[in-house]
């Protein structure tokens, strides 16, 4: 990111490739992001959005390049020191992936066991002050009066935000957000988004998030990257951006059918909810 300086980077890739045998799903991507950003990664399926998340958490390790995350070489950690950066970087799911048979309070308290040791069974087994961080983290999403229901019991949107109050459970410094609002109704959805937003401005946490809604992409980012085969195709702040633009680059980088189709109904869908 331009004038970017070295202490204020807490995310870099630098010429990062990652290859699944003949598929190139990054490709020399270069990419800087500073302290307290919300960067949202623009893509059509299949672009490398999910796959670049996941190097900045270590899931994946690049086939080329280096990964860079609060100052951390991501691909040289292993054991402890891999486990004490994730603690630093919280990470929201599309499908949730809360435990369906537990109650909401339980789910979020899972976030806090890389701090405990042990194995925890039951409410109970929890610390005082780890289950009342949680009731709090509960309040702060607007469901502190549902901590003793089942999660599989809440909508959608409710849903994804138990997720993050787990994430909050871990006190990071990073969010990562992976297509969070996919499987949500456009409230649900921009209650979601504004949520993600207020936290990290109050808490002055830097988040990456990969949405494919362009809309909800201007709205709350400050800067939208795009991406394309796995290629960084736009860099930019998303103030004053209009929906046409990022079209207008979706539409020139579109070059079969498939894709085409794709930017249409993209399209389609940033028309409707103007």
């Amino acid at each position: 990111m331009s004038g970017t300086t070295t202490s204020d980077t807490v995310v870099r890739l630098d010429g990062v490739t990652k290859r699944f045998g003949t598929t190139t799903a990054l490709d020399d991507v270069t990419l800087d992001v500073a302290r307290g950003e919300v960067v949202v990664l623009l893509g059509l399926s299949g672009s490398g959005k999910s796959t670049l998340l996941r190097h900045l958490d270590g899931l994946e390790t690049p086939t080329a390049g280096t990964v860079e995350v609060l100052g951390r070489p991501v691909s040289a950690m292993k054991g402890r020191a891999l486990r004490n950066l994730r603690s630093e970087v919280g990470f929201i799911f599309q499908q949730f992936e809360l435990v369906a048979s537990l109650t909401v309070l339980e789910n979020v308290l899972t976030g806090a066991l890389a701090a405990l040791r042990g194995p925890r069974l039951g409410l109970w087994s929890y610390p005082r002050s780890a289950r009342l961080a949680a009731l709090g983290h509960l309040d702060r999403v607007g469901l502190l009066d549902r901590a003793y229901q089942r999660a599989d019991t809440l909508s959608g949107g409710q849903q994804q935000r138990v997720a993050i109050a787990r994430a909050l459970m871990q006190r990071p410094r990073i969010l990562l957000a992976d297509e969070p609002v996919a499987s949500l109704d456009p409230e649900s959805s921009d209650q979601v988004m504004a949520l993600i937003r207020e936290i990290a401005a109050d808490d002055g946490l830097t988040v990456l998030c990969s949405l494919h809604q362009v809309d909800l992409a201007i709205s709350w980012a400050d800067r939208i990257v795009g991406l394309r085969h796995g290629k960084l195709v736009l860099d930019t702040p998303a103030a004053g951006l209009s929906k046409a633009e990022v079209m207008e680059i979706y539409g020139r980088v579109a070059t079969t059918t498939r894709e085409l189709e794709a930017v249409e109904s993209l399209m389609e869908t940033a028309g409707a909810s103007a």
